[in-house]
């Protein structure tokens, strides 16, 4: 059953509701893994800045389209009612007509094509494949007929795209290469990028539950939720030393131990509160993951 929808018809969206929309804080998600694998290709030597810039539109457009998919799907399936204690919905709380936010998640979905048509020429037809995947991944994140988020798959969703598909797939289009060494870097990306979206499952368990939302978290339970954040940010933090330990980058990788008093204060949280205290930890995820990935990105830089 469909979540209340509001009494009267949505206002005009201005550029505030536009922007709570695209979910700015997510968008580090986007972000990172292509700081990442440019920073690998410049590194290396084979960086190419055209690439660069198309992978990280084609990445936010994509990012973009999957939480404007994600706001009204869990809005049609009842996940984001009244009850709700994250961040405001746009669909859920009436600021953009439903139909307004499913056109604009396709019209991002579909720049996301076009900026990739010039990847397609720059990489080849493995391009093609790779964007195609993420795009209907993005869509399928919470719409089709197998919502991933809805039966426990998301996790692997984000570790996935945003992390062994974006990383590696930055530095191909640069190089038209992969070599091991972006598959490592991909790692710690994926990792806390699946963080952020653990935490997102802790807070929202109770009303997931409701709306059959099987995520990892629904499924596992909060314990489990709990220590896989724990496991994902350890995760993170032990690649740039095995990275450097099997010469596949300088010591200069551990810059992003840096970043480990921000994680601090998360753990705290994520191991000791749930529900709405929790939406300071899905900020301060994020924050970890600017921060981690421009140290590691200074890292893998330096030579």
């Amino acid at each position: 059953m469909n979540a209340i929808a509001p009494a009267v018809q949505a206002p005009r969206p201005t550029l505030k509701t536009w922007l709570m929309a695209a979910r700015p804080k997510t968008l580090t998600a986007a972000l990172v893994p292509v700081m990442v694998g440019t920073a690998l290709a410049y590194g290396l030597g084979v960086g190419r800045w055209m690439p660069a810039l198309a992978a990280l539109v084609g990445s936010m457009f994509i990012q973009v389209g999957t939480n404007l998919t994600n706001d009204y799907f869990d809005f049609k399936k009842g996940a984001d009612t009244a009850e709700r204690v994250g961040p405001q919905r746009v669909t859920q709380s009436g600021l953009i007509a439903p139909g307004t936010v499913l056109a604009s998640a396709l019209a991002c979905f579909g720049l996301a094509v076009l900026t990739g048509i010039y990847l397609v020429v720059v990489g080849g037809w493995p391009i093609v494949a790779i964007g195609l995947a993420s795009v209907l991944a993005g869509y399928s994140y919470t719409g089709g007929p197998f919502p991933l988020a809805y039966h426990g798959l998301g996790d692997v969703f984000v570790f996935v795209f945003f992390g062994l598909v974006a990383v590696p797939g930055t530095y191909y289009v640069q190089a038209l290469t992969v070599t091991p060494a972006a598959w490592w870097a991909a790692i710690p990306v994926g990792a806390i990028g699946t963080a952020l979206l653990v935490v997102n499952n802790l807070r929202d368990a109770a009303t997931d539950v409701k709306a059959g939302k099987r995520t990892l978290v629904v499924r596992l339970g909060l314990r489990a939720g709990r220590a896989e954040y724990v496991a994902l940010l350890s995760l993170a933090f032990v690649t740039p030393l095995a990275m450097w330990s099997l010469g596949l980058s300088s010591p200069w990788v551990m810059l992003a131990w840096l970043s480990a008093p921000l994680a601090v204060p998360l753990l705290k949280l994520v191991l000791g509160q749930e529900g709405a205290p929790l939406n300071s930890a899905l900020g301060g995820t994020a924050r970890l993951q600017l921060v981690f990935g421009l140290l590691f990105s200074v890292g893998l830089l330096l030579r």
